[in-house]
C-alpha cells in the first residue's frame, strides 16, 4: 500500500501546520486539478476585486455606468493584456487602477507560470512495486523477495534500495515501542535499473524475520517499507519512490511467478502480465 494511501487511514490531530508559510511546497505536492482550480480562482478573485474598483471610480469609455459585467470584462482584458479597444480608461483614476492591475497581473502570471513549470519539471519516478512479498526457501535459506519494475523505457542509474521493517515491541520496562530494523539485502545497488529487479533478503539467524510467521507478524503489527533512490537516465535528475507492505502482504510458501521465458524462435519474452502472479514454493 502506498504511503499516500496509508495516510488516509490515520487520524492526525493537533499537528503543527504552517500552510501559508509552506504554500509553495503544499501546491507542488497537490494534485493537478487542485492547482489548476486554485490558479483559476486566483485570477477570478483578482478580476472581481478590480471590477469593483472600476465600478467605484468609473472613467472607462464605452462601459455602462454601474455595470459590474462591463467592469469585469474590462478587468479581464486589462489583466490578460488583450486590449480590444472598445473599452479603455479615460480618467486619471481609471488609469491608476489599470496601473495597479497591471502590477497584479505580472505577479499573478509569474506565480502561476512558475508553479505550473515546477510541477511539470518535478522529477517523478515511474516505479512499480509488486503487490505482495514472497517468502520461500532459496539456496537452503528462507528468503523474502519483492519485485520492482521501471514503467519508463529507460534506466534508473545508480539505483539504491533499502528495506526497513517496523514492528511493535515491549521494552523491559513494559513500554510499547515501535522499533525499526534495516534488512540486509543480497544486492542493494544496481548500476542501471531497467525493466525489472527482484530484491532479496535472506532470513538467517541475524535477520529480524528469523522464526517469524504470519501470526507473529500480525501480533507485532509489522510493516515493511521499501525505498528506491536513483538518477533518471533521461533527465539526469535524482528520483525516488517508496512503498509500504502490511502484514497481509507477506505470503509464506509463495514465490513470484516467472516473467521471462524463451520463445520457439530463440528470443526471450518478458511478460508483465505476470508481474504480480505468485506460485507455490517450498518454505
Amino acid at each position: 500500500m502506498a504511503q499516500q494511501e496509508r495516510d488516509t487511514f490515520i487520524d492526525v490531530i493537533n499537528a503543527p501546520t504552517n500552510f501559508l508559510g509552506d504554500l509553495y511546497h503544499v501546491l507542488l505536492r497537490s494534485r493537478w486539478w487542485a492547482v489548476l482550480c486554485l490558479i483559476g480562482a486566483m485570477f477570478l478573485v483578482v478580476n472581481v476585486a478590480f471590477a469593483f474598483a472600476f465600478m467605484w471610480v468609473g472613467g472607462v469609455t464605452n462601459a455602462e455606468p454601474g455595470s459590474f459585467i462591463d467592469a469585469f470584462y474590462f478587468s479581464v482584458q486589462t489583466l490578460g493584456t488583450i486590449g480590444y479597444g472598445s473599452m479603455y480608461p479615460a480618467t486619471h483614476a481609471a488609469n491608476l487602477i489599470v496601473s495597479l492591475e497591471t502590477i497584479a497581473a505580472v505577479i499573478v502570471s509569474a506565480i502561476s507560470t512558475g508553479l505550473v513549470f515546477a510541477k511539470f519539471s518535478m522529477p517523478r519516478a515511474q516505479l512499480v512495486f509488486s503487490k505482495n512479498l514472497a517468502i520461500f526457501r532459496m539456496d537452503g535459506l528462507p528468503t523474502l523477495t519483492l519485485r520492482i519494475a521501471n514503467e519508463r523505457a529507460n534506466f534508473v542509474v545508480e539505483a539504491e534500495i533499502r528495506m526497513t521493517l517496523s514492528r511493535r515491541e515491549t521494552t523491559r520496562e513494559g513500554n510499547i515501542f515501535y522499533r525499526m530494523y534495516d534488512l540486509a539485502l543480497v544486492r542493494s545497488h544496481a548500476p542501471a535499473l531497467g525493466r525489472s529487479w527482484t530484491v532479496m533478503h535472506r532470513i538467517d539467524a541475524a535477520s529480524p524475520l528469523h522464526d517469524v510467521d504470519q501470526a507473529k507478524l500480525v501480533d507485532q503489527e509489522a510493516e515493511l517499507a521499501v525505498s528506491v533512490l536513483g538518477i533518471d537516465g533521461t533527465s539526469a535528475q535524482t528520483i525516488h519512490a517508496n512503498w509500504v507492505y502490511d502484514t497481509e502482504n507477506f505470503l509464506f510458501g509463495k514465490r513470484h511467478a516467472d516473467m521471462l521465458h524463451k520463445k520457439p524462435n530463440g528470443r526471450y519474452e518478458l511478460d508483465y502480465a505476470k508481474f504480480n502472479d505468485m506460485t507455490d514454493a517450498p518454505l
